[in-house]
């Protein structure tokens, strides 16, 4: 453990004593920081760091620290809401609204058959949620199109590890970054994404001076500017990088070549994809100095312990995919995985996107099963009870599938779970004219801007208000205890699902009910046997246990009762073809192979090296949009800030969306810090003030993606580019291509006008009024000049949230 002490963060607002204090698990970031909830009077009134948890010791982000607001908005829904022939939403019974969704839901089945419903969901709700709707969409509704927002955060970390080892779950933890050597954080902004776990490794290399910190990112991010080595490359060029230091690797003679020759198949195409990237090609591509780039292949070709994590910058870009199988090709051709201090970290964004993916809430079966295998079919029908041949089979179906599908009239109804798609996802305006198109419910604490499609909207119990678990980026499960109950007319989202189930009459092929538990905790236990034997394998956890612990990793079975550091330790890795969760897919095209392909590759338990082809980016700058866009997130808020804007701090730190802009440009551009600016793309526009300075890198324009109310022009998704990874279908956000307007006022000089008195009119600078005009103060102004006037110069500022730099 890294951590050499405690501290307890503490937000709570009480008059009077606390009555009790919940255990219970932050569902903010993917960290997984264990937490207590404060109660008073039946009412949530704070939090407080859990200093028992080995995650956090006690300490919280500041996000985390503000969620329980939310639970206290005065806003929150506390009725169903139906869509009235006016078409307007209105106050319903929950036996009005539910009725409503199964009439739809069955009359959709009757008119388009199996898969024509889809359920879209999140990655901040409970296993047991995700378990149930992968149980009632398969085998209730027969339908393959369940995908959820886990797919625009951590799509990409299920499908290279599918690639490179045969099954889903990151091989590393945070106990090997407590002790590795070399820890490269590749496009992940841990700083700001995962604040709590960036103070652990930065309090351990204040101490030792180890991990030396690679960092990769286009930006000048608080990451960044803590990292040992910063590689900030250009856009879209991750795929060069890697390559060419992995040839670098190779040259250098640093390599594992009996790990290679015993534990893995393909290093000979995977040798020839890395050729061609000679040093002095990937500097040209990636904008990298050689000098670094070889400092870099002198830190990763040395060092015996190394962890690599990734996320957005890596998940949201062009060559995904690709990008962290090189990852995984990097650390298997040195031999450094399943030991102490090495592997590959593919990190989670939200707190419990993994258990989407574990317990088949999206895209693959339950428990890594592959639904192209007919071996697992049978066992999951036999697990549920069901006939094998109302299982759908085949590759799994993105939210970008699922568009394509409903524009087509192949979907007739969408259920969207926990997530807000009207700003989260790319090319906002296609998916909103998309969604209007079909019956869609909206399941949500709040009226998201999503509601602007919803035909149904059913009000769900927030954090805090319900029980279950949560599996964090680094396989811990960890409970979340209900502190209290959700508000009057408010249900859970496992509470709406069993009636869904039960009003359906979903049954198995015995006619019992299709689902027979009615607890969580209850579905839990269902859950643990279907996951006996399989690689996620939590047959040994109770909820007792996740508590008196505080969380385990799985696999928990008989053999290891306390959870699982690392996998891959006996360096037998999930690929056998009738075990293995997928049968992998075309590295460069993203076709699924068949089994006979599959098998034809003979891995048998080792690792596969895939070669990694260089894809650059669908969309790049052109002489219209001369700019690479990127967006992201900050770390004051929290996705679609549905929570996090509902928290007076947060909300004041961070009220509004703008522009970075490198102060090259703007001097190109003449503009003012602060000024409002217009960036459009070839999708759409927004209007948000200029931020000005050296974060970004020239020709790079940065805007963060938590704003999109109907109301304003902030939502960065109105420019974003709707391309996909071929393999993980995940959107590729931070790269399209933009440009930067200005959206002055004119005003023609009288001859009683003066410089001074235009900007006192206007009341701005004269230094900002000169600096927009490109004058002199000295400058002789004529009756009948135009001059430009910058709307606002206020410039933005945001503080510092860098409580790692005060630790010894």
């Amino acid at each position: 453990m890294s951590w050499i002490d405690e501290r307890v963060d503490m937000n709570v607002y009480t008059q009077g004593d606390i009555d009790r204090w919940v255990y219970s698990t932050c569902n903010i970031c993917s960290v997984g920081c264990g937490c207590h909830i404060a109660v008073k009077d039946n009412k949530i009134v704070g939090i407080r760091g859990n200093a028992a948890h080995p995650i956090n010791r006690g300490r919280l982000g500041p996000k985390g620290e503000n969620q329980w607001y939310a639970n206290n908005s005065t806003d929150r829904l506390l009725t169903p809401l139906v869509r009235n022939a006016s078409g307007e939403l209105e106050p319903a019974t929950w036996d009005e609204a539910m009725s409503l969704i199964v009439r739809k839901t069955k009359e959709t089945l009757a008119q388009k058959g199996a898969n024509s419903v889809a359920i879209y969901s999140t990655g901040q709700g409970h296993l047991e949620d995700y378990y149930t709707i992968g149980k009632i969409g398969r085998a209730g509704l027969h339908t393959h199109l369940l995908d959820a927002n886990t797919r625009l955060c951590t799509a990409t970390t299920e499908f290279c590890l599918l690639q490179s080892f045969g099954a889903d779950g990151t091989p590393a933890s945070y106990d090997d970054v407590d002790e590795t050597d070399v820890l490269m954080l590749f496009g992940h902004n841990l700083a700001e994404t995962g604040t709590v776990l960036f103070e652990r490794v930065l309090q351990r290399k204040k101490r030792t001076g180890k991990p030396y910190l690679i960092v990769v990112d286009p930006r000048l991010t608080p990451t960044a500017k803590e990292a040992d080595l910063h590689l900030q490359l250009y856009p879209g060029t991750n795929v060069p990088l890697l390559n060419g230091l992995i040839r670098m690797i190779v040259k250098a003679g640093r390599i594992d070549e009996a790990f290679i020759r015993n534990y893995t198949i393909g290093y000979d195409a995977m040798l020839a994809s890395v050729e061609e990237w000679t040093p002095e090609k990937s500097a040209e591509a990636t904008g990298i100095p050689l000098a670094q780039l070889e400092a870099a292949a002198e830190a990763l070709g040395q060092t015996s312990r190394l962890v690599t994590t990734t996320l957005q910058g890596t998940f949201q870009s062009a060559d995904a995919t690709t990008a962290c199988v090189d990852i995984n090709n990097l650390h298997l051709i040195r031999g450094l995985i399943g030991k102490p201090g090495c592997g590959p970290l593919h990190m989670a964004g939200q707190p419990s996107s993994s258990a989407n993916r574990t317990v088949g809430g999206v895209g693959t079966y339950p428990a890594h099963r592959n639904p192209q295998n007919p071996k697992h079919l049978q066992e999951m029908a036999r697990l549920w009870n069901v006939e094998e041949r109302v299982l759908p089979a085949g590759p799994e179906k993105g939210i970008e599938d699922q568009l394509s599908l409903i524009e087509q009239g192949k979907v007739g109804l969408f259920w969207n779970i926990g997530t807000n798609p009207l700003v989260s996802l790319p090319n906002r305006t296609r998916v909103k004219k998309a969604l209007e198109s079909v019956f869609v419910v909206v399941q949500d604490p709040f009226l998201t801007e999503t509601a602007a499609v919803a035909d149904v909207i059913l009000p769900a119990a927030l954090w805090g208000e319900k029980e279950g678990t949560m599996e964090n980026a680094d396989r811990t499960i960890n409970l979340l205890r209900k502190a209290v109950d959700p508000p009057e007319g408010v249900r859970s989202d496992f509470d709406i699902l069993l009636d869904f189930a039960r009003r359906m009459d979903f049954r198995d092929k015995d006619g019992r009910p299709l689902i027979g538990y009615d607890s969580p905790e209850a579905c839990f236990e269902e859950w643990k046997a279907v996951s006996r034997g399989r690689p996620c394998d939590m047959s040994g956890i109770t909820y007792d246990k996740l508590e008196r612990h505080n969380g385990l990793r799985w696999p928990v079975t008989e053999e290891a009762p306390l959870g699982t550091p690392r996998l891959y330790a006996d360096l037998r890795f999930r690929t056998e073809a009738d075990d293995a969760q997928s049968y992998t897919k075309d590295q460069f095209t993203g076709r699924p192979l068949t089994a006979s392909e599959y098998a034809e590759l003979k891995p048998d338990g080792r690792a596969i090296l895939h070669p990694t082809r260089y894809s650059p980016p669908p969309e790049q700058p052109t002489a219209s949009y001369p700019f690479w866009l990127t967006t992201g997130r900050l770390v004051w808020h929290w996705h679609t800030r549905t929570k996090t804007a509902r928290s007076p701090y947060l909300q004041a730190i961070a009220p509004n969306a703008y522009a970075e802009i490198n102060e090259e440009d703007a001097e190109a551009l003449s503009l003012l810090p602060g000024e409002l600016v217009r960036i459009s793309s070839p999708r759409g526009w927004i209007e948000v003030p200029a931020n000005i300075g050296n974060a970004v890198q020239k020709g790079l324009i940065f805007v963060p993606f938590h704003y999109g109310s109907w109301d304003g022009h902030q939502a960065a998704n109105e420019l974003t580019a709707d391309f996909v990874d071929p393999l993980s279908k995940q959107p590729t956000f931070k790269q399209s291509a933009c440009k930067i307007e200005k959206i002055r006022h004119s005003h023609a000089l009288t001859r009683e006008d003066t410089l001074q008195t235009v900007a006192d009119h206007y009341r701005i600078r004269l230094d900002d009024l000169l600096k927009a005009n490109r004058l002199k103060a000295d400058h002789a102004v004529q009756a009948g000049q135009t001059l430009e006037i910058p709307i606002s110069a206020a410039n933005v500022t945001l503080p510092a949230y860098r409580p790692y730099l005060k630790q010894v």
